[in-house]
């Protein structure tokens, strides 16, 4: 049963977040990196998202909230699916967010596009193995889709999608159940806006642009020999 639903884009502080849901009791939380972790999930996600409707109880099964993509790109449909859970749309300053997307998730993503990595994701497909479907995956994520090249992700062309989409999500859900958050004011409106008490610890802070570049998060080459069903 789905408790919090994360509708942020990539690189808002999702990984904070996740750390931070799931320190409060809103866990396990689903995040990109568990999708690499968890190659079942793969699948099953790609045919909700690209369908629209789904059985969610039946895909996020184990799980009591998801934040980020590629989950966050239904975001209103299971919104709508789980009338009761609360909502977080994590923000940052839109021109910081583009200049950390252009060093962690496009600088990625654009691999897929190389020979090297067409030819990989065609040998994927021939063979039935994780890749395929997990680059598909990866371009059903709200910023894929609406910034889908570097033609598109002009400062003006990137912020105006950035500031529409919290546009888009104030408009649609109701006030009360809404937060739109910004990680660096760490746990009080967090814990004030889900009813939990504040944690004694510091926020956590995870996944910065340093660390996702030595992470490997998203590190596609396994998925390349594995075939999971």
């Amino acid at each position: 049963m789905i408790r919090v639903v994360g509708t942020g884009l990539g690189r808002t502080g999702t990984t904070s977040l996740k750390a931070a849901l799931e320190r409060l009791g809103f866990g396990p939380c689903l995040h990109a990196e568990d999708i690499f972790r968890r190659p079942t999930l793969i699948r099953p996600l790609l045919g909700a998202i690209e369908s629209g409707s789904a059985d969610w109880d039946e895909v996020l099964a184990g799980y009591q909230s998801f934040v980020g993509g590629p989950t966050s790109t239904r975001w209103r449909e299971i919104a709508e699916y789980y009338p009761e859970a609360k909502v977080i749309h994590t923000v940052r300053d839109p021109d910081r967010w583009l200049g950390s997307m252009r060093t962690t998730l496009f600088k990625r993503r654009e691999r897929f596009h190389s020979l090297p990595g067409r030819a990989a994701i065609a040998l994927s497909s021939v063979l039935g193995t994780d890749l395929a479907p997990m680059v598909r995956l990866i371009q059903m994520t709200l910023e894929s889709q609406a910034l889908p090249s570097p033609a598109d992700r002009t400062p003006e062309r990137a912020v105006e999608v950035f500031r529409a989409h919290t546009d888009e999500v104030a408009a649609t859900i109701p006030a009360d159940r809404l937060l739109i958050f910004d990680v660096r004011a760490g746990w009080e409106p967090l814990c004030a806006f889900l009813g939990v008490p504040v944690p004694e610890e510091p926020f956590p802070r995870r996944n910065d642009s340093q660390e996702y570049a030595k992470s490997g998060v998203g590190a596609a080459t396994p998925l390349l020999l594995r075939r999971t069903r």
